[in-house]
């Protein structure tokens, strides 16, 4: 039975923590992890929750004790990953355009070093060679994902080495003796169609043969969420069988027995996640009826990045009328949730929820405008826990420096 967090819960939880407020709901999240390691449960496979999705300690502490890993794409993802309990062996580093400085901090700390660019592959090979085993992210040149914002594997991505410069990757790995035990790629989010992965994969293992200390192959993640009530979802059922075939075939021509590893970021957290506000204003103008709202993008900014759907209640009204709103903030910017939303009738004061909102919600926020960031709170076993103060007008100046 799927788990969701019921009307009378959210509006109890706005009573109690105010508004605007995030709500993550762990049976959902422990949901969604035990839906993946099923689904490829008949393979060696792994999962690094991605933390750019949400890194509340409590979150990936939760995390950590259902048996995942973690995939971060900073040293300081790293450090709270750390401090959250997984253990370096359980931690995926896969950072991109940064300094080589941030690479060795990773090396210093244990972790699994994921590199995507060969000049600080040639570094790295250069000062350790192979007594440091690394992972080398591959852009295979498949467009895959929705919104091209999020799509991570084309041709004109700054992700991962080209699979057409494989030539320059063996004589960097050989004059340096480098020891590839991984290959990585990811082509972005929101997958529909499982046979974007098997495509991946099948471009992976070819570039096996190049690497014979081999011990995994990842193919990311981008695995889709539905939205709205008719969206569509990845089928991880029918890719788990899928990959699971693969990689038997795979084992039986090779010889070599792989992991598969993945990054699922928000198919874990999304819809575990709700974001509660509350309606200023409804103002109506010549052409349209705003609901204007105690937020913006610098609480949710994904559906003006993106232009990411999000479905909208109406805790406090949910059985009035039907009437079409554009939905806003009140941001001094245009911060337009949903244009044209049919909603039940929406009241100055209503409770609206935003479903779908654990992932890359509060993690994408700011004080723009010197708004304050809202409070998080993490319901486990039917008790709230708050896991994170609303901000105070005082956090906006803590880490001035008043000269003047």
């Amino acid at each position: 039975m799927s788990q969701s967090l019921s009307r009378e819960q959210l509006l109890s939880l706005a009573q109690e923590f105010g508004t605007p407020l995030y709500v993550y709901h762990a049976e959902k999240i422990k949901e969604q992890y035990e839906t993946l390691s099923g689904a490829f449960s008949a393979i060696k496979a792994r999962f690094f929750f991605a933390c750019k999705a949400l890194t509340n300690i409590n979150i990936l502490k939760y995390i950590n004790s259902l048996g995942a890993g973690l995939d971060c794409v900073s040293i300081y993802e790293v450090r709270i990953g750390l401090m959250a309990g997984f253990t370096p062996d359980r931690i995926l580093f896969t950072p991109n355009c940064v300094d080589f400085d941030e690479i060795d901090a990773g090396r210093a700390l244990g972790v699994t070093l994921n590199i995507d660019n060969i000049s600080i592959l040639e570094q790295f090979g250069n000062r350790y060679g192979g007594s440091y085993p690394i992972c080398i992210r591959i852009n295979p040149h498949i467009m895959g994902g929705g919104n091209y914002k999020i799509s991570t594997g084309h041709v004109d991505s700054k992700f991962g080495i080209s699979v057409h410069q494989m030539r320059h990757i063996e004589r960097v790995v050989k004059t340096t003796g480098l020891n590839v035990k991984g290959l990585h790629m990811h082509t972005g989010s929101d997958i529909k169609d499982v046979n974007v992965f098997l495509a991946g994969l099948e471009v992976m293992f070819e570039m096996t043969a190049h690497f014979p200390n081999l011990e995994f192959v990842d193919l990311g993640s981008g695995f889709k969420v539905p939205y709205h009530e008719d969206d569509v979802r990845t089928d991880v059922v029918a890719l788990g069988k899928k990959v699971a075939e693969a990689f038997a075939q795979f084992k039986a021509e090779s010889g070599r027995d792989l992991e598969v590893w993945f990054e699922p970021g928000k198919f874990i957290v999304s819809e575990a996640g709700y974001f509660i506000v509350k309606t200023n204003v409804v103002k109506t103008t010549t052409a349209t009826v705003f609901a204007g709202v105690n937020s913006g993008f610098n609480h949710l900014i994904r559906p003006m990045m993106y232009e990411a759907y999000h479905r909208i209640g109406n805790l406090s009204n949910p059985d009035g009328p039907s009437r079409i709103y554009t939905v806003v903030g009140h941001i001094c910017e245009t911060d337009t949730f949903a244009w044209d939303r049919t909603l039940p009738e929406i009241r100055e004061g209503d409770l609206l929820v935003f479903y779908n909102a654990g992932a890359y919600g509060f993690e994408m926020s700011s004080n723009f405008n010197s708004r304050l960031k809202p409070a998080e709170v993490l319901v486990l076993n039917g008790k709230p826990l708050l896991i994170r103060r609303r901000q105070e007008f005082e956090d906006l100046l803590r880490d001035q420096i008043d000269v003047l």
